[in-house]
């Protein structure tokens, strides 16, 4: 009781005395608010920080990503789709350009046809059929036959030379003067017409025949002409015997009687 006494109730000397030291927890109550004051600004600082910190780490994980390929980077990643094109544009083909043809093969010239030999004219009123016969050039006379009376002679007109002819009409031997037909053809006898012509004395259409020169006109003149062939000569007596077509060509024998 005394002590508590003594403490409270002090006296104006002892606060006197002590009143230097009383001005000393002021100023420290002061520094110690200020210091106090500091802290709190410091404290709340760092509270803010971590706030960020954990913040910036919450959106970071919150935010949709995709793994990359350095999962330790730091950076942020964000993908970008891509927007398809709704009518994607044709692309307009490049024109190939032609190339222009060159000279091609020149064709070789055919083969210009040999003119027709044979004449254009159609057959005359004689008869004679295609193919028509060359100009006469031969007259071949011969004895036919020989009897105890007389000797029959027998000439031949030969048209040529003409290999292509008389392969035409039928001899295919090659030969190149030829009878205007074969034997036995329907128009020999109007083709043999064609190139010999008439005789002189007769009229008949075959060749003119003469014996030394003179006309052949019954047996006192040593020969005659046969009644049904102009052709054929019955030759009655020895001597030279010929035959000439229209255009000049002759043939001749010799008969021994």
């Amino acid at each position: 009781m005394r002590l508590q006494s003594r403490r409270a109730g002090s006296t104006p000397h002892e606060r006197g005395a002590g009143s230097e030291p009383a001005s000393v927890p002021s100023r420290c109550l002061e520094g110690q608010g200020r210091g106090s004051m500091n802290r709190r600004k410091a404290l709340g600082s760092a509270l803010i920080a971590a706030a960020l910190l954990v913040g910036c780490h919450t959106i970071t994980e919150e935010l949709p990503t995709q793994p990359t390929k350095e999962p330790s980077s730091g950076v942020l990643t964000v993908p970008i789709p891509t927007i398809p094109l709704s009518n994607p544009p044709t692309p307009t083909p490049t024109p190939t350009a032609t190339p222009t043809p060159g000279p091609g093969p020149t064709p070789e010239p055919e083969p210009t046809p040999e003119p027709d030999t044979e004449p254009e004219e159609p057959p005359d009123s004689s008869g004679c059929g295609r193919p028509q016969p060359p100009e006469l050039t031969r007259l071949k006379v011969k004895i036919h036959l020989k009897g105890p009376r007389m000797a029959t002679l027998d000439s031949t007109p030969l048209v040529g030379p003409d290999a292509g002819y008389c392969a035409k009409i039928g001899f295919t031997d090659g030969r190149s003067f030829c009878p205007v037909r074969p034997e036995g053809a329907p128009d020999r006898e109007a083709c043999e017409a064609k190139v010999v012509g008439r005789a002189e004395d007769t009229g008949r259409p075959g060749p003119t025949w003469t014996r030394e020169g003179h006309y052949c006109k019954g047996e006192s003149s040593g020969c005659e002409n046969n009644p049904d062939n102009q052709y054929l000569l019955w030759a009655y007596e020895g001597g030279s015997y010929q035959a000439c077509a229209k255009n000049g060509v002759c043939g001749d024998v010799e008969v021994d009687r």
